[in-house]
Parts: C-alpha cells; structure tokens; sequence
C-alpha cells in the first residue's frame, strides 16, 4: 500500500483531474510494473481518497512519478476540488 498526500489539479486543456504520486514515492509502482504494465506504461490501481474507492491507472511522467487521474464522480462523492491537499491510498494490482 502506498500512501501519499499531494494537490489535486486541473490539467490546463479543461476537465481532466490528477494527483501527481512523486518520483520519490513510486519506487514500488516502478518495481511492480516491470511485470504488470499496461499502454502507455500504465499501472492498475485501486485507489481510495476519503472513504471513497475506485479501480484506475496511474501513468508514468518522464519525471520518474506517476499521475493518478480522478474522475468527477470521485471528486463528488469525496468532497474534494482542484487546489485540495488530498491523501491518497493506492493499492497495486
């Protein structure tokens, strides 16, 4: 499991929504996707921001950290806005 707390924020082309999970605390996503990447390099998650679930992937940036997109319905049904400092629990899969 990893745990993190980061902004969340708008991607500057509209109504896209993500929380970057920093290079320094992607280690084990790293090590996890040498067997289980996805397109794009992607990685199955299962992610819970206060109380709330769901199943996405995070993407890799060339930063070395990943971006966990949040769709609306979670943005809603967690209470939570772009500029929100948010923790987030991520469980790979």
């Amino acid at each position: 499991m990893i745990t993190l707390t980061a902004e969340l924020w708008l991607w500057s082309g509209g109504r896209w929504h993500f929380i970057t999970v920093p290079a320094e605390e992607a280690d084990e996503i790293r090590a996890h996707s040498l067997l289980n990447r996805g397109g794009f390099g992607s990685v199955k998650v299962e992610a819970k921001i206060n109380g709330v679930s769901w199943r996405t992937s995070v993407f890799p940036q060339k930063s070395g950290g990943y971006l966990l997109p949040v769709k609306k319905e979670v943005r809603c049904r967690a209470a939570i806005v772009a500029g929100d400092a948010v923790t987030v629990e991520l469980e790979l899969l």
